[in-house]
């Protein structure tokens, strides 16, 4: 009976060790949200159109739902060592031009988002049928040429 009561005390304090025991979790950094740089911001000037914004700062995160002439560009990367960085811009329009701009952040860091290689989802333009051209549409006669081809 003693020698029963050794071991089941011996392997409740191997396994409750063993559990205390520190392994590390792999972390990724989390960017989330537009990137937004000093050069975008710089390329903004008062009385440019909605359309000419998207075409620098690319399409908003969030449109204030009750005042359609708020645009907010949002980025927050949590590095996974490290802190968390944010950056905000807020376009503000009026008759559907560009009138005031608000940043908080620093815009003018760099920031380097590493490419990750190995499990997980490959970035686009890596795929193993990107050098793969798509086949021509085909007739019920055979395949369609293109003239002077």
């Amino acid at each position: 009976m003693q020698k029963l009561i050794k071991t089941v005390t011996l392997s409740l304090a191997l396994s409750l060790a063993g559990g205390c025991s520190y392994v590390g979790v792999y972390k990724r950094d989390l960017p989330q949200g537009n990137l937004v740089t000093q050069e975008m911001v710089a390329q903004l000037e008062q009385g440019m159109t909605r359309e000419q914004v998207k075409f620098v700062m690319g399409s908003p995160l969030l449109e204030a739902p009750f005042n359609a002439n708020q645009w907010d560009y949002l980025y927050r990367l949590d590095e996974a060592y490290g802190g968390v960085e944010q950056r905000r811009v807020t376009l503000t329009f009026a008759n559907d031009r560009l009138v005031n701009i608000t940043s908080e952040g620093n815009l003018s860091s760099d920031i380097e988002l590493p490419s990750y290689e190995g499990p997980g989802p490959a970035t686009e333009g890596t795929g193993p049928d990107d050098g793969i051209m798509s086949p021509q549409p085909t007739t019920p006669d055979g395949p369609t040429t293109t003239p002077g081809v």
